[in-house]
Parts: C-alpha cells; structure tokens; sequence
C-alpha cells in the first residue's frame, strides 16, 4: 500500500481526532490536520497542524496547494440539529457552501474527495438503509447533508466518497459537546433524573471504528457512499438502558418520553440504522458491537485518569 499525503478537515471534532490518532500511531501516511482555531489536541506534539476554515476558498486553494494532498477527508460541519434551524446562513455555508469550495479545489488539485455525511439524510420511515435508498431529509441540518452530498456525486471529480454515520460517541480533548453515551453515564453517576425518548432508533457508532472506515476508503482508494455506523439497533432509551447496565447504573433514574414532548426545533427521523454489507465487502469494515464499544471507551477514559 502507497504512503499517502491527507489533508483532514475538522481535526478537532471527535471524529476527526481518532483520525489524527489513527494515522499518526498506525501509519505512516503525512497527514495535514485543520480546524478553525487553535489546535485542541494537546496531548501529542508531533501533529501537522494548520488553523483553516474551509468557507474562504482563497485560505483553502492556498494550504492545498503548498501541501498538495492524495486525499482530503471532510469532518467539518455543523452537526447541531437544532441550532441549524435558527442558524441557517451558518449551517449552510459550513455544510454545503465549504463542500463546493471542497470540490473545486480536488478538481483542481486532482485529489480523491471523502466526504462526512449523516442518517439524517433519511425520513426513517423503513431504516436500516443501504446506499441505494432515496434521501429524503426531514430537517434543515439533513437537507444541507444532502445538498452537500449532491455536489459531491454531481462534481465531475474522478474519485469521490461520501461516508455517511450514525451518533458518534467516543472520548474526547478540550470540546465543550458531549455525546449521547457520554452524558448518559455522567448524569447517571451523579443519579440525576434523564428524559428519553423511546420512540428513535439508531445504530450508535464508536469513533475509532468510523475513523478506521474513513481511513480504509482513501487506502483503497473506493469511490462511491458507504454506510459506516454501528452493527447494533436500538431505542435511544435501550442506549440508555445499555449504558445504565453496562456501568452498573441505576436505571430507575431513566424517563421514558416519546419525541413530541421535547418540542424539539428540528424533527429527527424516527427509524434509521444502516445495512453495512457494502462496507463490509470493499472496506473490510468490522465495528465492534455497542457493549465491545463501552469496552473500548472505558479503556479511553482510563488512559485519561
């Protein structure tokens, strides 16, 4: 296998720091990370690091050019479902806006395209999907996905991938977001009452196994979408009810609600979770089951204390 040159956008998201990591401990591809802002990965010192934001194409063409990438892997977005939908100039220009600008300069530079995108592209009326089945958004943050997965499938570009995924929960630097698993356990612990809706289905995946996914489609430079999520589907409430178990955790504290009760601004897909046998097959993508995944994130939190 080529060593290759990877430009990551998002390199401070969780996601993109299981990249980072995953690259720098088990490769030796030259990796490039960005984010705008300062850097948040402070416990290592031997990351390539360059603050960027991906919606000034000018900033964009220039660091790709000096750096000149095999293959870009876009985590960047605005994944805060409700914010999206009162702050809809900044959802878009993040989610769609930056993704042209994405496209332009990997047409220009002739670099492999993989693009980061969600379940929410689906109304979750017939989930587990596959990725022949038809997009059709719910929510303002699902419709900038899609949008942003038109652009990418319509760009012209010779290798291009969208890597679409489902509630993403790992450890963690320096980010002020949770995830589900993690706030689950945290307010659990200190017994505190948790409301959950029992009536949205999910596959919940481990960071690490969707950074192995991202990372396997630019080694084997495939084109085309893939569904990388979890192999478990569940109630939000099962999650819960998982973690509660897992962890010892007392599960009366645990409210079971349906979804109109949280009068939430944007409306989430009721039935989602993925048919993975497409990744399977050409990506070798293996995810370790949820209770295997709280096995693994325990030994993160481990390392920590």
């Amino acid at each position: 296998m080529l060593n290759k040159r990877i430009l990551l956008t998002g390199s401070n998201g969780l996601l993109g720091q299981k990249i980072v990591h995953l690259i720098l401990n088990e490769t030796k591809h030259e990796l490039l990370a960005t984010s705008k802002g300062l850097n948040r990965i402070i416990s290592r010192d031997d990351i390539n690091y360059q603050s960027l934001d991906i919606t000034d194409f000018k900033q964009l063409e220039k660091v790709v050019s000096a750096f000149r990438p095999d293959a870009i892997i876009n985590t960047a977005a605005m994944t805060n479902v409700d914010a999206c939908e009162s702050q809809h100039k900044e959802c878009w220009s993040l989610n769609v806006t930056a993704v042209e600008n994405l496209v332009k300069v990997s047409n220009e530079f002739n670099i492999h395209l993989v693009h980061l995108s969600t379940d929410f592209v689906f109304d979750g009326e017939k989930g587990p999907y596959s990725e022949e089945d038809e997009p059709n958004p719910l929510s303002l943050y699902g419709r900038s996905k899609w949008e942003s997965e038109k652009i990418v499938i319509n760009s012209g570009l010779e290798r291009w991938s969208i890597a679409r995924t489902i509630i993403v929960y790992g450890v963690v630097e320096n980010m002020s977001r949770s995830n589900v698993v993690l706030w689950a356990k945290g307010a659990l612990e200190k017994g505190e009452p948790i409301n959950v809706v029992d009536d949205q289905f999910r596959s919940p995946t481990y960071a690490l196994d969707l950074a192995k996914g991202c990372l396997s489609i630019v080694e084997k430079e495939k084109s085309g979408i893939f569904h990388l999520s979890g192999k478990d589907l569940m109630s939000i409430i099962e999650l819960v009810y998982r973690v509660a178990d897992y962890y010892g955790l007392d599960k009366s504290r645990i409210n079971p609600i349906k979804s109109a009760v949280l009068n939430q601004a944007a409306k989430r897909p009721p039935y989602t979770g993925f048919n993975l046998t497409k990744a399977n097959e050409l990506l070798d993508y293996d995810p370790l089951s949820f209770e295997e995944g709280l096995d693994a994130l325990s030994k993160e939190l481990d390392t920590l204390n």
